[in-house]
């Protein structure tokens, strides 16, 4: 679909939708990047997977990369509270071995790869450099961590400065705590963090058709009556 087209359906569908809802959708959009984004590797639990989904949505990130070798995933709404809905999920799992092509395609696409890892890491959460480098943030499965593959590709391997006993934290809080403090060191920075205006159009229309019932029917009208089907 051209970006013409796009905008066309975009402003139809709108007509479906409150004004109070269209309003919320442009605030939420101006506050939404993609130049920071977390992927999950082999994650067992699907309610680590679903409250990381939570915390992306929560801190204006639209991108999650869910990589599936050996877990599948399914999410647990009771704890996603429908955060999925707002977020683009990319799912690699056709692959032999998926990590590696996650990792190559987000390379391609300007990022740093930065490994979580509780042991020989080579900076610290506060070290990360956000102004030089598109972010994409790396956490393992609980039991063990990332796998050999990651912490080979990352660009840097990177830990939480723990100070007690434990070692390490629950995936879904080590999100949580990467998500919140790169979100706001992003934010206060020059960078231009914001995403781009046709991709805020392909969020949009995204959006309306998750939020209003039978778009698809809606839009396939909408795009025969105007000659496009």
């Amino acid at each position: 679909m051209d970006s013409f087209l796009k905008k066309e359906v975009i402003e139809y569908l709108s007509s479906f939708v409150t004004k109070e809802r269209l309003e919320i959708f442009q605030k939420k959009i101006r506050k939404r990047s993609r130049y920071l984004t977390i992927v999950l590797e082999d994650v067992f639990q699907s309610r680590n997977i679903s409250a990381a989904m939570r915390t992306a949505d929560c801190f204006g990130l639209q991108d999650i990369h869910i990589i599936e070798n050996k877990n599948k995933f399914v999410s647990d709404k009771n704890v996603s509270l429908g955060a999925g809905e707002w977020l683009s999920i990319f799912r690699h799992n056709e692959e032999k071995n998926n990590t590696i092509t996650c990792i190559k395609n987000l390379k391609n696409q300007g990022y740093q790869i930065i490994a979580t890892t509780p042991h020989k890491a080579d900076i610290t959460l506060e070290e990360v450099d956000i102004v030089n480098n598109k972010i994409a943030i790396l956490f393992g499965t609980e039991l063990t961590g990332l796998s050999y593959q990651s912490l080979n590709l990352a660009d840097k391997k990177m830990n939480i400065e723990m100070h007690g006993f434990t070692e390490s934290l629950n995936i879904s809080v080590s999100a949580a705590i990467c998500c919140q403090y790169l979100s706001h060191k992003m934010r206060k920075s020059a960078v231009n963090w914001q995403i781009k205006k046709d991709e805020k159009n392909d969020i949009i229309l995204s959006w309306l058709r998750k939020t209003i019932k039978s778009s698809e029917k809606i839009e396939e009208r909408f795009l025969k009556k105007n000659g496009n089907l």
